[in-house]
């Protein structure tokens, strides 16, 4: 476990991340990493459009027996009409709305790893391009298990009494193929123009990939990561990802004592994964039984509504150390 004697090295804020980014200094972040909500109705906090063509009151009998993976139904009532096709658009609305001020923060160079829907991850991508970003890659992380969400056909027309279209369509299903897999965007806030890539990492210390640190069975990283839940680690938030895995993407971008951000926070698995590797982290979330989790995972006794004074601004980040800390401060581990 990583414990820093520097106050506030982790910092969660309780507040929207639109009010929260413009009280953060200007290029003062390293990486951004965030697990945003997708667009695709599962929860409240996911319903990002104002259709109300949806079935988004509740489950089906069918969904019901099948638990929490099948909460909301989010599928239209009366076929897709003009306001169903609107949601993509409002969805890249909505991303861009947060993409601006991140851009804001970060450090040319810096990365942003977002995690999105197979359905909705191309507006994001637009979105974040709208914002001045540029795409470096798409990255899936293969997950350990998926629901199988297509509905039997001959079963359906079984109940209906058809039982001559029931045979027909044996062995065909509505619905999806089981999503093994979820995109993560790479992004990147250009650098300067007129330099190199090598000549930003030198003045801002990022842009770079750590490969010797991330080897994939002993390889070189590749854009397919496979990472898992550890035991008892499930369980604080529906959309959670495995710690491995975010750990993962801040190792591949980050040095010890670096700034990441979350603007999107959750419970704070992006957090546990910074202070076990000894990252300084800001956490951002608007529902407070969420910030109250991340608190009792991160082991952060407090919470803000404003980072203006808390985080150094790039000047003064000039005269840290290489790796981000105070000189006469380190973070420290302990078994």
């Amino acid at each position: 476990m990583i414990r820093d004697e520097k106050p506030n090295e982790c910092r969660l804020v309780h507040g929207d991340c639109l009010t929260v980014l413009p009280t953060i200094p200007e290029a003062s972040v390293d990486v951004a990493v965030s697990d945003i909500p997708y667009g695709i109705s599962l929860d409240e906090w996911d319903v990002l459009h104002n259709n109300t063509n949806s079935a988004l009151g509740g489950q089906s009998p069918a969904q019901k027996k099948l638990g929490s993976g099948f909460k909301r139904r989010g599928k239209p009532i009366n076929g897709w009409s003009k306001a169903d096709l609107e949601r993509p658009k409002e969805y890249q609305t909505w991303t861009e709305s947060w993409a601006g001020p991140l851009f804001r923060v970060l450090k040319p160079g810096s990365s942003v790893f977002i995690f999105g829907g197979r359905r909705t991850i191309h507006r994001a991508i637009m979105g974040l391009e709208n914002a001045g970003f540029l795409l470096r890659d798409m990255l899936a992380w293969e997950k350990p298990s998926a629901h199988f969400r297509a509905q039997s056909l001959s079963k359906l027309f079984t109940r209906r009494g058809m039982d001559t279209a029931a045979q027909e369509w044996e062995g065909w299903r509505l619905g999806n193929l089981a999503p093994l897999f979820e995109p993560i965007i790479w992004m990147f806030k250009p650098y300067t123009i007129g330099g190199t890539i090598a000549d930003n990492v030198l003045e801002y210390r990022v842009g770079a990939m750590n490969c010797d640190a991330c080897l994939q069975d002993g390889k070189m990283p590749g854009n397919i990561l496979k990472f898992d839940f550890a035991p008892g680690e499930r369980g604080h938030h529906d959309a959670q990802k495995p710690v491995a895995l975010l750990e993962y993407l801040v190792r591949l971008t980050t040095k010890e004592g670096q700034l990441v951000i979350d603007p999107f926070c959750g419970s704070g698995s992006t957090g546990v994964a910074c202070r076990q590797i000894g990252r300084r982290f800001i956490g951002i979330d608007q529902d407070m039984d969420h910030v109250e989790t991340a608190k009792r995972r991160m082991h952060v006794s407090g919470t803000h509504r404003s980072l203006r004074k808390e985080v150094p601004s790039a000047k003064q980040q000039l005269h840290m150390s290489f790796d981000g800390e105070s000189p006469k401060k380190k973070l420290h581990t302990r078994s």
